[in-house]
């Protein structure tokens, strides 16, 4: 490599700098949160990593035990998911974490703790990971009202209370999406550096989309307005062109191909979920926070999915989210309904 790349490579957009950048727009800031996304990137290269190797390392196979939501647990799950609450404990600014993986909230120590709440789920997607379809970590931050009385109720915020949120998706590259509330970035990760460097700046969702995402394989079971919809992708009214559809299995993959290329993914409430399958805290709030900050919405089918009150942690929902447009129809035909 000649001496002019070399200097153009100390040019790049790393995430620490780009979120002390961020935090330069507040001049009452402490450095608190920039300390804590750099513990959960961290995180996600150490899992970025595990992942890579799981098949030289044989921690493809199952850990033996059953989650709190019933789906057998992989190895890299709980390898995972002990990562992110060491590395979000030791960075000293949480005080309460909730993980998909953990049946009960975890009130940090007191000599440990922060004012910052984070709800994730540490491999989502985890069935696929034997396959070698891109999984990833979901996470969303809130902050605590009062660090000296913690309780899980903290955790039962809005989706709107969201200060950040964010996913690392593990696939043919390591990428790391996140939003502080003023636009989504998208990082990817150059292995010879270490770092992640800023590749999509300020993601926009497309206003329309000529993709789908929903698992057909639960279509007798859908409400009317989800089967008119779909029917309407596939035998469009007004003459155009069919959607296509795509459906990886994985949310990470699937909302990020959404916050690319538009259109709309699709987990409806049906007569086997009537309460939808995906949870609210460490899915549907994150994904919806990043769609809406692109340009997009999310809707319930019944409100919009960041107005949503959770009542238990790991609660769930119905959810529709991706280009405007897209949820502009899905919410009509559920006023028609």
């Amino acid at each position: 490599m000649d001496h002019q790349a070399e200097a153009n490579r100390t040019d790049l957009m790393t995430i620490t700098r780009f979120v002390l950048n961020e935090q330069s727009k507040f001049p009452e800031s402490r450095g608190d949160f920039t300390i804590l996304i750099s513990h959960i990137v961290l995180g996600c290269k150490f899992v970025c990593s595990s992942v890579n190797k799981a098949g030289l390392a044989k921690l493809l196979g199952l850990a033996g035990d059953t989650n709190i939501q019933g789906e057998e647990q992989k190895k890299l799950d709980v390898i995972s998911n002990e990562v992110f609450v060491k590395a979000l404990i030791s960075s000293g600014r949480t005080c309460l974490l909730v993980s998909e993986e953990n049946e009960d909230a975890i009130i940090v120590p007191p000599s440990q703790r922060g004012k910052y709440i984070v709800v994730f789920d540490p491999l989502d997607g985890s069935s696929n990971i034997d396959c070698g379809v891109s999984i990833g970590t979901i996470f969303g931050i809130y902050m605590v009202k009062d660090t000296n009385n913690v309780t899980i109720q903290d955790a039962l915020q809005p989706g709107s209370k969201l200060v950040a949120a964010g996913y690392c998706m593990y696939g043919s590259s390591c990428t790391f999406v996140l939003s502080t509330g003023y636009g989504v970035n998208g990082f990817t990760l150059d292995p010879s550096l270490g770092e992640f460097i800023l590749t999509h700046p300020n993601i926009k969702v497309p206003k329309k989309g000529k993709i789908y995402s929903v698992n057909e394989g639960n279509a007798k079971n859908w409400d009317e307005p989800t089967s008119k919809y779909v029917a309407n992708c596939k035998f469009p009214q007004d003459g155009s062109s069919p959607k296509s559809l795509r459906y990886i299995g994985s949310m990470v993959a699937d909302i990020h191909r959404t916050l690319l290329y538009g259109g709309i993914f699709m987990y409806p409430a049906d007569i086997k979920n009537p309460n939808g399958k995906l949870r609210v805290l460490y899915e549907v709030f994150p994904m919806s926070y990043l769609m809406e900050q692109a340009g997009g919405q999310a809707f319930t089918g019944k409100q919009r999915a960041l107005d949503l009150v959770p009542e238990k942690i790991h609660d769930r929902s119905p959810i529709f989210l991706g280009s405007y447009d897209e949820i502009e129809k899905i919410k009509e035909l559920y006023e028609e309904s």
